[in-house]
């Protein structure tokens, strides 16, 4: 059995992530999920929050938007409409994300504004975790 797996975690903006790993933690749609070496293929809509990488037994903490994992026996990848390392999320980077989704709310279908408000709220939410 493999130690590590691939693991990548991909933004429309860029890749911040990118290296063999040993497990990955995810918010998926259902809940949380450890993803390690081997596992079941998998395809799972992400909820916002916390990723945390582990890698050469160092953790790396992400906070990431919306965005589905694609799971296998080889890896995991992770698309994401937005993300950041845990040092980088601050009150302007969530504030930016709040502002975006607001001013696309204004020229949307109602379904689009749906999202955009939850996007929204969970954004707001993470402000109030971090205590920022």
């Amino acid at each position: 059995m493999a130690d590590t797996m691939q693991f990548d975690l991909v933004s429309p903006e860029r890749s911040l992530h990118s290296a063999q790993v040993e497990k990955v933690q995810i918010h998926g749609e259902e809940g949380e999920m450890t993803v390690m070496p081997n596992h079941a293929p998998v395809l799972t809509l992400l909820r916002p929050g916390f990723l945390t990488v582990t890698e050469n037994g160092q953790s790396h903490d992400y906070v990431v938007s919306n965005g589905f994992a694609e799971i296998g026996p080889e890896g995991v990848s992770v698309l994401v409409e937005q993300a950041t390392s845990r040092d980088g999320c601050t009150t302007d980077w969530i504030d930016r994300v709040i502002d975006e989704a607001e001013k696309a709310a204004l020229d949307c279908a109602d379904d689009q504004k749906i999202t955009l408000n939850q996007r929204v709220n969970h954004a707001r939410f993470l402000k109030q975790q971090l205590g920022l």
